[in-house]
């Protein structure tokens, strides 16, 4: 089967003429990726400068949803640059928590309280390993990002975390990892104790704040009480680089993209998926449109939710200045200022694009003539019809 070439395909599966949501909320979010680049959510109109041309050009307007399979990649990599300056030359290691099943009918009833919970359990696990005297003994770094997916859509909650391999005394003082070999931070016995005693009792102490019948919880109390829960501690990441490209990969990344989807065909999503538990195989998952939707509805956050957080000496309130007071107790420089790039410089660079020459003649600049903002009615008259998907230039 040969994949869709054409963006808009994928994005006529989030129309209201598709499918409905459960709530206005997501099916305010999956209205806008279905119109994301279209002339419903506005314009920028320019003009070539050269005489000889004059050459006109739309660029259609982003929804710019964090949900949206087609935005956030600017948005990512200004993310990442700022992270940069917060990485040290020490081994970073990746953890990962995860929720087990028995409390999957709680999660999606009460999502942001549940969420909550998993960031702080998880934090605080690290948080109390760390200062133990027998791992580290110091405050590590954390950065934490929320996923609730799985390859196939499904609903798989999980925390990935990048931990610092050493972490700040009291005194602002670097303190590196104890373990010689630098396979692991800490045992992934003492994490899995410590972080499901951690959530458990946050779960009973929280319970009148979650949205969900006081007997669901504790039947997921009781039957997660009985297992064993994972927490994966996987190998340290070679160096800074690294940790930069799996940020990158991870951070802002959606349900699924649409270079996933090989066709859609009489109702029928076809798309890919790689199968870990066997030998990390591409296989193929055929949905319903209606299903299909369904399960990405499932990974739409809570409103204002944050699902990248930083712990420990990454947290936010006077960040730089604790970084710096690091970095010179280390013998290194401080932390290099942010310069803001132009969106046309960031395309020259990554994409080897010149967005600001004519299309037509190649040697005229554009020059802005108008900007066609956001227009409710404008909105409304392209709602009534099947979304344009991205308009050819």
């Amino acid at each position: 089967m040969e994949k869709p070439t054409n963006k808009g395909v994928f994005q006529r599966l989030f129309s209201p003429a598709h499918f409905k949501a459960k709530n206005g909320y997501t099916q305010a979010i999956l209205d806008r990726i279905s119109h994301c680049h279209t002339l419903a959510l506005g314009y920028h109109c320019y003009q070539c400068d050269n005489a000889d041309c004059q050459h006109t050009h739309t660029q259609y307007h982003s929804c710019g949803n964090r949900h949206c399979p087609f935005c956030g990649t600017f948005k990512k990599d200004d993310w990442v640059e700022n992270r940069v300056a917060d990485l040290l030359p020490t081994p970073y290691y990746h953890i990962v928590f995860t929720v087990p099943h028995s409390w999957n009918k709680v999660m999606m009833q009460s999502p942001k309280e549940m969420y909550k919970i998993l960031f702080d359990a998880a934090s605080q696990t690290l948080l109390q390993l760390g200062k133990n005297p027998e791992y580290l003994g110091a405050t590590p770094g954390i950065t934490a990002v929320l996923h609730t997916w799985g390859q196939k859509l499904d609903y798989h909650v999980h925390l990935h975390c990048v931990v610092s391999g050493g972490g700040v005394s009291a005194d602002n003082k670097w303190i590196p990892a104890k373990r010689a070999n630098g396979k692991f931070l800490f045992p992934e016995a003492a994490l899995k104790k410590v972080y499901k005693a951690v959530f458990l009792r946050m779960a009973r102490q929280r319970k009148a704040d979650i949205s969900c019948d006081n007997g669901q919880i504790d039947q997921a109390i009781r039957l997660s009480g009985c297992k064993k829960w994972k927490v994966y501690a996987k190998a340290p990441f070679g160096g800074p680089d690294q940790v930069i490209k799996y940020l990158g990969r991870y951070t802002h990344k959606t349900a699924i993209t649409h270079y996933r989807i090989n066709s859609i065909k009489d109702g029928i999503v076809y798309f890919e998926y790689k199968d870990y538990a066997d030998g990390n195989k591409i296989k193929e998952m055929e949905l319903t449109t209606q299903g299909f939707i369904r399960r990405f509805e499932m990974h739409i956050l809570p409103k204002r939710f944050v699902r990248i957080r930083h712990y420990g000496f990454l947290t936010n309130r006077g960040k730089a200045t604790r970084i710096n007071e690091i970095r010179n107790s280390m013998g290194l420089e401080s932390m290099i200022l942010k310069v803001e790039v132009p969106i046309a410089v960031k395309m020259l660079e990554k994409f080897g694009k010149d967005i600001t020459q004519c299309q037509q003649c190649h040697t005229g600049r554009y020059e802005l003539l108008f900007t066609k903002r956001f227009d409710k009615i404008t909105y409304r008259r392209a709602r009534a019809s099947p979304p344009l998907g991205k308009l050819k230039k």
